[in-house]
């Protein structure tokens, strides 16, 4: 039982030591990157369009695993991890320059241009986002509408599937 309560503080503390050194890590790195050229704008486009890349490849990552090494199954999860951390990473990043609530000290205040940047996150990870399940989607029809041409051919031929078993 004390072990419980013991692990339990402990894991407590280092999530808390976790949240607060990226919080200050954002807030150290973000003055610098909405300085950088092209603006607050710019650099919500980049992040947001890293997002969506690592969104994409976190769900081609989290198929499941078969019969796989041992080696090949800890790589696929750190690449599993490093997506996850691509897709959620620039989003926290952007949200911890936004001001605290409820926060007067000068480590909650605004940094100028983290809206912006934000606003272009969100515009550019929607529109990338979009623009990447459409391109999916069609491309997931034209697969459906080769497999239907291929199955047609078949059938003319008398090698396919009767008819009366395809309506069963």
């Amino acid at each position: 039982m004390v072990g419980v309560i013991l692990g339990l503080v402990v894991g407590a503390g280092v999530l808390l030591l976790v949240m607060g050194l990226g919080k200050r890590f954002a807030r150290e790195v973000v003055p610098t990157l909405v300085d950088l050229p092209g603006g607050a704008w710019a650099v919500g486009g980049v992040l947001g369009a890293v997002t969506v890349l690592g969104v994409a490849g976190w769900l081609r990552c989290a198929s499941g695993l078969s019969d796989r090494t041992r080696l090949a199954r800890n790589l696929h999860a750190v690449g599993t991890a490093v997506c996850c951390a691509a897709a959620f990473g620039p989003f926290f990043l952007l949200l911890s320059g936004l001001p605290g609530r409820n926060c007067r000290s000068e480590s909650c205040a605004y940094i100028s241009g983290t809206g912006s940047a934000f606003l272009a996150y969100v515009l550019s990870a929607g529109l990338v986002g979009w623009s990447v399940h459409r391109w999916t989607g069609a491309r997931a029809a034209e697969r459906a509408a080769v497999e239907r041409e291929r199955v047609r051919r078949l059938r003319k031929k008398g090698k396919g599937k009767s008819r009366a078993a395809g309506s069963r």
